[in-house]
């Protein structure tokens, strides 16, 4: 895997020669406690699983977790470090495809996405990239958050 650190700069040819190419990971970010409560706050959903630490002690998880809408959220965050787009006039999210949560992200857990170019294709004047992000939970094999994004841009 390519290491973490930033990406190099793509224009609109260069995304095309990147497909089925693998980005390499982001650096680690951790999952505080108090970006769980603001997740929690500003969606409303203050489940105890995600907010109450000692009843979550001694839930299924063994903490509290991380909304999967929150990790997916944090994708938005590594996707930058991931791919780097040059002489962009602009860059819109399209949407996502095929969204999974195969382990939860523990309060306290290290998290870092690693991507892999999908799909390049041209869309009227810009260009959509699929890209999937895996984020990874440092000690653990199965990620948290599997996601492939849309993103389309417009160049200069």
């Amino acid at each position: 895997a390519v290491p973490a650190g930033p990406p190099p700069a793509l224009d609109a040819a260069e995304l095309f020669a990147a497909q089925g190419r693998d980005l390499g990971i982001t650096d680690w970010v951790e999952m505080r406690q108090q970006r769980i409560d603001q997740f929690a706050d500003a969606t409303g959903d203050h489940q105890w699983i995600h907010v109450d630490p000692e009843k979550a002690k001694s839930g299924p998880f063994g903490a509290c977790i991380a909304h999967g809408y929150l990790t997916l959220a944090l994708v938005n965050v590594f996707l930058p470090d991931l791919v780097k787009v040059e002489n962009m006039k602009m860059g819109v999210n399209v949407g996502c495809d095929r969204v999974r949560f195969p382990a939860p992200v523990k309060a306290g857990a290290r998290i870092r996405g690693r991507g892999e170019m999908l799909k390049v294709e041209q869309v009227g004047q810009a260009v959509q990239t699929t890209v999937r992000v895996t984020v990874e939970i440092e000690g653990s094999e199965r990620p948290g958050c599997v996601v492939d994004t849309v993103s389309r841009y417009t160049f200069e």
